[in-house]
């Protein structure tokens, strides 16, 4: 079957609501197929056979329902009046968000014109993690191929942390029936209730150092940090020298620092062995702040973020003349300068704000505000990254 084109262009609405704003949009059950997934199950194209067929943990658990759902499918007044619920940009491999290198960007994005709002979606990489309606959905893998054009209502979230997806599935399905915790915890990798901090995975910790970010007062962070898409907080006006950067870009931000693939961090974290940090001491991993996480040192973690984005305040946002240091390259551009100078700041233990500005001291020379920076994408964040390095003393690189 391969009967989809892309990139994909789709009608949407905009629904703003106090966790975030998601689109409402109508696919069919044929492209909802192809470009999404759950944790658990995933549909794979058959190209010798045609069709579909399911993979994944809960394949032969979920047969004997995702049979019934089939069957209802197939009859001529089955009707799905609820929404699939979508966070697009999540990539199935390590769980953090699509971004797009050498110009080539999957992410899903919303594009305005004088006809209202569009869903493009660029390819059929799947990079849409469902968090509600996995059944319904799987139920046209082995339901009459003629069913798949059936539109379906999505409700589509984009670059929505994992924390909150996990928050927004427990409270859509506590609303209708118990949920065996077991389930969320399945699903997400994580236990979405309250627990240690010792339990918590790297997005989890990730996502709260992020809300202490947001408002701590002396962070530079201070109600910078919003809940909304990556491109969505560039249309937002800011006030004097304020901006406002999305939630999804510092937590993974924060991520890198401390996982090199979180999906497979909280996977350990959720099988018999044990949910503690120190389990994943079993998987090798030279993520900078790696052992840090592990031994629980959040407190130092977010004195190194903290510190670094301060010294880029004074460096770069009060001074550099240029609003693309505070646009989301630029925030991501930073967080990749961390990461490389993380390592010698881990070696000689050095976090404090004065030798993060030393560290920048010649990198205030560069104009970004050049028509080379100019570029709201991922060739646009190695080139201010790659400015940067060359300004910075190699020993303090890697």
């Amino acid at each position: 079957m391969n009967s989809l084109s892309f990139p994909m262009k789709v009608r949407a609405l905009e629904v703003k609501q106090d966790l975030s704003t998601f689109y409402a949009v109508t696919l069919n059950a044929e492209t909802l197929l192809r470009v999404s997934y759950s944790d658990v199950m995933k549909a794979e194209v058959d190209f010798e056979g045609g069709g579909y067929f399911l993979q994944g943990t809960q394949r032969q658990l979920q047969e004997k329902r995702l049979n019934e759902i089939s069957k209802y499918i197939n009859r001529e007044d089955a009707a799905f009046p609820n929404s699939i619920i979508l966070a697009a940009n999540i990539n199935e491999s390590d769980g953090f968000f699509s971004s797009g290198e050498n110009g080539e960007d999957d992410s899903w994005r919303i594009e305005r014109d004088a006809d209202g709002l569009w869903l493009i979606i660029p390819s059929a990489k799947k990079v849409a993690s469902i968090i509600d309606g996995q059944h319904r959905l799987f139920g046209f893998v082995n339901a009459n191929q003629r069913k798949m054009k059936m539109d379906l209502l999505c409700s589509v979230y984009l670059d929505l942390p994992k924390p909150y997806q996990a928050q927004l599935f427990a409270t859509i399905n506590s609303n209708q029936k118990k949920v065996d915790k077991s389930l969320t915890y399945e699903l997400f990798g994580y236990n979405i209730y309250d627990e240690p901090a010792e339990n918590w995975s790297p997005d989890k910790l990730a996502v709260f150092l992020t809300r202490k970010l947001n408002f701590e007062t002396e962070s530079p962070f201070y109600k910078k940090i919003k809940l909304s898409p990556r491109y969505d907080v560039e249309l937002l006006e800011p006030r004097d020298k304020d901006f406002f950067v999305s939630t999804s870009t510092v937590v993974e931000g924060i991520i890198k620092l401390i996982s090199s693939n979180p999906k497979e961090d909280s996977n350990i974290m959720s099988t018999p062995i044990g949910n503690s940090r120190d389990t994943l001491q079993q998987r090798k991993d030279n993520s900078p702040f790696r052992e840090l996480y592990i031994q629980g040192s959040d407190i130092l973690i977010y004195s190194a973020i903290s510190n670094f984005f301060s010294a880029c305040e004074d460096v770069f946002w009060n001074e550099s003349g240029s609003t693309y240091m505070t646009k989301t390259v630029g925030i991501q551009a930073l967080f990749e300068i961390l990461h490389k100078i993380s390592y010698f700041c881990v070696r000689e233990r050095k976090v404090s704000k004065s030798f993060f500005l030393n560290v920048l001291s010649q990198a205030r020379e560069i104009d970004f505000s050049e028509e080379v920076f100019k570029q709201a994408s991922g060739s646009g964040r190695i080139k201010i990254r790659n400015e940067i390095i060359k300004s910075i003393n190699k020993d303090y690189l890697g």
